[in-house]
């Protein structure tokens, strides 16, 4: 990967909706070069998808909500059960497995806290846990997907 590749991914990570002629022109290529990076980078696995970053203010998901999760359990078959369950939750936009004294980390987003409640209800219903903690977003300061490349 070179200097003209990472240009692409920073332009593509600001707008992946731009036609390949005006990346190439952003990163001074023509387009077929560029075009051919480009399917590199997904052919690669560098680019994973192209996708569209929604309001979800506007589209009434008021509510951001970072779920905090114990769990008395560590084996490779509760894990593959408990993440499937998780994973199939549609509020669920993030999912951490993590090291320390907190076993998983959700980020969930939700219209309003009945919607949070239900989720919640869900949540403990599908397998035991030992803890978990709700810490809700009162505002966003910053939120990107870009990567700092």
């Amino acid at each position: 990967m070179d200097a003209i590749d990472l240009k692409i991914l920073r332009t593509l990570q600001d707008d992946s909706s731009l036609p390949v002629a005006r990346v190439a022109d952003i990163v001074g290529l023509s387009a077929s070069p560029c075009w051919k990076r480009i399917n590199r980078l997904e052919r690669d696995g560098i680019i994973r998808r192209r996708t569209a970053v929604l309001d979800g203010e506007r589209l009434g998901f008021g509510l951001t909500v970072f779920v905090s999760v114990r769990t008395g359990e560590h084996s490779g078959e509760w894990l593959r059960g408990f993440a499937e369950s998780v994973s199939a939750m549609p509020e669920v936009q993030e999912f951490h497995r993590m090291a320390g004294e907190i076993d998983y980390m959700l980020k969930v987003v939700v219209p309003d806290m009945r919607a949070f409640d239900a989720f919640y209800k869900r949540l403990v219903d599908s397998t035991p846990l030992v803890e978990v903690t709700s810490r809700f977003s009162m505002e966003t300061i910053k939120e990107t997907t870009a990567l700092p490349i």
